[in-house]
């Protein structure tokens, strides 16, 4: 790829770790940029949200960070300023830097939005012509076992997130794509959180396998109806009818 026909900056999708966003067309042929000084510590900091090692409202020492990270100031405050950016993190007076504190408006809005372009997605590409298209869905599904068997959260959330990503992408819409890629990293804060609560609800992260794997069937089945059932019953509403009682805990 021409460095003219890159994603600019502002638009990189902060997974965990940082691979391609799961579009087919993305990955054909395609020269993949590595990672800078400044993707790494975005990724791992947001890394360390995703697990709860960093928890919402907890202020960011960055004292703390360089010695944790290995890197200077510079960088740490680059990628501060793009999860300020992408509002994960706030700066708070006397305080400096906090993870940002999550209300539930916040996150109903957030699934709200997530859950209209999901749909328009579906309208556009369902039934899927090539099921080869399909092909990334299968892949982060692999991958979300894979960390869900490791109790990784962070990873299966990372999965989780590029699943729903390349759905979006099957539709071929690139502001529909873009609309998605910008709430990449407050969403997967959110289904971080809903992960937490249905592993404390049910014991097993491979749950949320299962519930992708019958998504995926439902896209392959070309029944755009099945899918919309299964997008509005993604696991989501038990999450969501707890979320005055969870983020008003201490």
């Amino acid at each position: 790829m021409k460095a003219s026909e890159r994603e600019p900056y502002s638009r990189r999708i902060w997974t965990v770790p940082i691979v391609d966003d799961g579009v087919p067309e993305r990955r054909q042929g395609q020269f993949v940029a590595p990672p800078t000084l400044v993707d790494s510590v975005v990724a791992e900091l947001l890394r360390m949200m995703l697990s709860g090692e960093l928890k919402p409202g907890e202020r960011l020492v960055e004292e703390r960070l360089t010695e944790h990270l290995g890197v200077s100031r510079p960088p740490l405050r680059e990628a501060l300023r793009v999860l300020q950016r992408d509002r994960v993190v706030n700066y708070a007076p006397r305080r400096g830097v906090v993870v940002a504190p999550l209300s539930p408006r916040d996150v109903r809005e957030i699934y709200s939005l997530r859950w209209a372009l999901e749909r328009l997605a579906v309208d556009l590409a369902v039934p899927v012509e090539n099921l080869g298209q399909l092909e990334p869905l299968e892949t982060e599904i692999v991958q979300m076992r894979s960390a869900a068997e490791a109790g990784d959260v962070a990873a299966v959330t990372a999965a989780n997130w590029r699943f729903h990503l390349a759905l979006c992408g099957l539709a071929g819409h690139s502001r529909l794509l873009s609309s998605y890629q910008s709430l990449t990293m407050q969403l997967q804060i959110c289904m971080a959180m809903n992960l937490r609560f249905r592993e404390e609800l049910l014991g097993n992260a491979l749950e949320s396998v299962g519930r992708h794997e019958v998504l995926l069937e439902a896209i392959r089945s070309g029944n755009r109806r099945r899918v919309y059932e299964e997008i509005d019953h993604h696991g989501d509403i038990s999450f969501m009818d707890q979320l005055d009682v969870l983020l008003s805990a201490p």
